[in-house]
């Protein structure tokens, strides 16, 4: 497939694309979503932040990466069990309301973990229910804050907006891993679950600003939720265009998105570094996921390209495979910049795949399983992840899931190359027509 604009102004005006003049901040021109962006730039620093001293935290109760690995799972755990009830949630309730309580319910986590480390009366079961409580809040607030955007922007911003988005993510993953590691080295792991919880208050005062027209609790028969769980799963099943790119979403997420447990294994087991040097090479990842989101944005005006897509799964796969054998501190953090960077360009591809093609009326269910398959396969991926490198190191954790992403990779890529010709044609023949 081409990296050419579509051809004719027809076309790009039928199939939602802006002309061929990019407009990387087209996005920032909404009050609401400069106001939204902004309390994300900085409590999602905060949330970087918690994760690298989380992690560190249970190394150092444990030494174990199976249990660092179980944290993850009963993180992710209850996303995969209640995120499609979150979507339902999320096309029910105002969404900026339910983001407010949901964002409230994890800074109280967050403070709750600083109170429990300066105390020194944290213990690994209180991490693995704090991990679950976050998990149990990102089920509604995950959904809910992808549809959340387009009432934000509207549709001809929404794929800036998931690109901006998604930068400003990566942005908190480059800075906040590099903070985390010199706020533990200077000081303690509770200033860095402190710096978090009081980072939300960005968010909030956000939200309370934003000026949308929320609309009422919706008073369908709660006996209907389940009904309503398949017409979104429906939806996907019978549209090639969603299906094959969260099949591939899927299968990436559960062998190829493992950083969070390998990278503090491989850190101090193969390269020898403490919390510093893990917070740099988890910046370092987080670098190259910036600067795929920047990318994103900057051609946005063309709309999603499944070569693109394609290539960022690859190298994600190809560059962890690289970095088995790597031994040297500064070729690792070239190599998971890379990583970082092919992950960020698929995973935005396939979110705005899924946002431009879904209707209004679903988009929450549809965007919970999006949410279902990104995070809620992580669980499973953490622990096989984490039992690989407790018994065989974590280059071998790297090496098993690059390959299992490459055969996902092989047997979905006829698929998506297809289903993309399909769709680009139909809309030509709308346009004509």
């Amino acid at each position: 497939m081409s990296l050419e604009p579509p051809a004719t102004e027809e076309l790009q005006k039928e199939t939602g694309l802006a002309a061929a003049k990019a407009r990387p901040l087209a996005a920032l021109r909404h009050r609401n979503f400069r106001i939204y962006w902004a309390g994300q730039a900085v409590s999602l620093v905060g949330t970087w932040i918690q994760n690298v001293a989380l992690a560190w935290l249970v190394l150092e109760l444990t030494d174990s990466a199976f249990l660092l690995g179980l944290v993850g799972a009963a993180h992710f755990a209850p996303v995969l069990s209640f995120t499609l009830l979150g979507g339902v949630i999320a096309d029910r309730f105002a969404r900026r309301r339910l983001i407010i309580v949901t964002q409230t319910g994890l800074m109280l986590v967050a403070l709750t973990l600083g109170f429990l480390t300066f105390t020194g009366l944290v213990e690994y079961w209180h991490v693995l229910v704090l991990a679950f409580l976050v998990g149990m809040a990102g089920a509604v607030d995950i959904p809910a804050r992808q549809s959340f955007l387009v009432e934000l922007v509207g549709r001809e911003d929404l794929m800036n907006a998931i690109a901006l988005h998604s930068s400003v993510f990566n942005a908190a993953r480059f800075v906040g891993p590099a903070v985390g590691g010199l706020l533990i080295a200077s000081f303690s792991l509770p200033v860095c679950f402190f710096v978090n919880g009081f980072s939300f208050l960005a968010v909030l005062v956000g939200l309370l600003l934003i000026r949308t027209a929320d609309r009422p609790a919706d008073g369908r028969d709660l006996k209907k939720v389940w009904a309503e769980i398949g017409e979104g799963l429906a939806y996907i099943r019978n549209t090639g265009t969603v299906l094959y790119p969260i099949l591939l979403m899927a299968g990436l997420s559960l062998f190829a998105f493992n950083f969070n447990v390998l990278v503090p294994v491989y850190a101090r087991e193969v390269l020898h570094q403490g919390a510093e040097g893990f917070g740099f090479l988890m910046g370092a990842h987080g670098l190259g996921a910036l600067l795929g989101a920047f990318y994103l944005a900057y051609v946005s005006h063309w709309g999603p390209r499944t070569q693109l897509l394609v290539a960022g799964a690859a190298g994600l796969c190809l560059a962890q495979l690289a970095l088995v054998p790597v031994g040297l501190c500064w070729l690792a953090w070239l190599l998971l910049l890379c990583a970082g960077l092919a992950m960020m360009v698929f995973a935005g591809l396939v979110n705005t795949t899924v946002q431009l093609a879904v209707p209004d009326r679903l988009r929450g269910r549809v965007m919970s399983v999006y949410s279902l398959v990104f995070l809620g396969m992580m669980p499973f991926g953490n622990l096989l992840a984490g039992t690989v490198a407790r018994f065989w190191g974590a280059p071998a954790g790297f090496a098993l899931g690059a390959v299992l992403g490459l055969v996902c990779l092989a047997l979905l890529c006829g698929r998506l190359v297809s289903e993309a010709a399909t769709g680009k044609e139909r809309k030509r023949t709308d346009v004509v027509g």
